[in-house]
């Protein structure tokens, strides 16, 4: 276990991608999809191990903040930091950052998704303790790329360039690109591109000081909030800190910290990508579970109580009653209480658009709870 060493969980989902079964107060990183455990507990447990459960931070929007202290209850309270409002992943980021280095000023801080699913929890651990090692005596930013299975075209890649003298498997990064079509992907596994698993390394310091070069915007907004906390936990419920929190927040930007800090520092080769093996998904849509899932001989999967006759590839989620399927191919059945989905497997990906229709058809209300 290393002590100089933070796990920062970014737990922020909207809750869109796995409706019905997700909603805005209840989203991915809470459901149990592939296992018996939630998503988000799963990942507070790959790495507890690597930095501790006092060290391991969750940062979340307010409005999330007591579903998951109730979930992982096993973290100390005060290991929650609340966002008033999602303005995605740079000040997030930023954020924790400044909590961590409150603590321990030269601390390493890993930063991870909640809601993602590995296959070899021991390569990963391993994976991560070199590329703390490796954050430790470069004082670069290092991200995790995973080498790809297949052409996704719904994850960013990582173009490697030279490698690292002494380090196995860690390469200078060359260039990111974002979720490209389906050709030019293939062409970037073909030249040995990598996934960009969302997974980063970094001093904590190192992220402050590149976000007051980069997005002096975001590191105005930190500053205060950290001369307002007075060396306080950014958690405290302290009202005048949170109000400054909540003024901060409204003036920062709304964007990625890949966009906001890692493109940038890579165009001056400040980041390297380690390269990781273990088995990795970003669960990104029912289709994506359903490529994880155990299969029938026939390809179909599912939770709960179905059946299915005549039926090839399809997933089913059905905990309440009994769901049959008959004679039909790549679809995906998701049975709620109050709402059920049946739709094409392949087309998972546009049930993020579905929930935004039913905002604009009035059913708002089947989104949220």
């Amino acid at each position: 276990m290393a002590k100089n060493c933070f796990s920062v969980i970014i737990a922020g989902g909207k809750g869109t991608r796995f409706w019905p079964l997700s909603r805005a107060q209840r989203p991915k990183q809470l459901l149990k999809i592939l296992s018996r455990k939630s998503l988000i507990e799963e990942t507070v447990e790959r790495v507890t191990s690597l930095c501790g459960r006092e060290q391991t931070l969750v940062v979340t929007i307010s409005e999330q903040l007591a579903a998951l202290r109730k979930e992982l209850g096993q973290l100390p309270k005060n290991n929650f930091l609340a966002e008033p409002e999602g303005k995605n992943t740079a000040p997030c980021i930023g954020l924790a950052a400044l909590e961590v280095t409150r603590s321990r000023p030269d601390a390493v801080m890993i930063v991870l998704p909640a809601d993602h699913w590995v296959a070899d929890v021991n390569k990963f651990r391993r994976t991560l303790k070199a590329a703390i090692e490796l954050a430790m005596r470069t004082d670069q930013l290092v991200t995790i790329g995973i080498r790809p299975d297949y052409p996704e075209t719904g994850y960013g890649y990582i173009v490697k360039g030279k490698a690292i003298k002494g380090e196995s498997g860690a390469f200078v990064v060359k260039r990111f690109t974002e979720k490209p079509d389906h050709a030019a992907a293939g062409r970037l596994i073909r030249q040995g591109s990598l996934w960009n698993s969302g997974i980063f390394v970094w001093k904590a310091a190192t992220l402050l000081e590149l976000l007051a070069r980069y997005q002096p915007n975001i590191a105005h907004g930190l500053d205060a909030i950290r001369k307002q906390a007075n060396g306080k936990s950014l958690a405290n419920s302290n009202s005048t800190l949170r109000a400054a929190i909540i003024r901060e927040y409204k003036k920062m930007p709304n964007i990625s910290i890949d966009y906001a800090v890692l493109e940038k520092a890579g165009s001056e080769g400040k980041v390297l990508t380690l390269e990781g093996d273990f088995g990795w998904s970003d669960v990104g849509s029912w289709a994506a579970a359903h490529r994880m899932m155990r299969k029938d001989a026939q390809g179909n999967a599912g939770n709960g109580r179905w059946l299915g006759l005549a039926s090839k590839n399809c997933l089913v989620h059905a905990p309440d009653r009994l769901v049959v399927l008959l004679g039909i191919e790549n679809a995906v059945v998701v049975d709620t209480a109050d709402a059920l989905l049946v739709g094409d497997l392949r087309r998972s990906q546009e049930v993020r658009e579905l929930v935004d229709e039913l905002k604009r058809k009035g059913f708002g209300s089947l989104t949220i709870k």
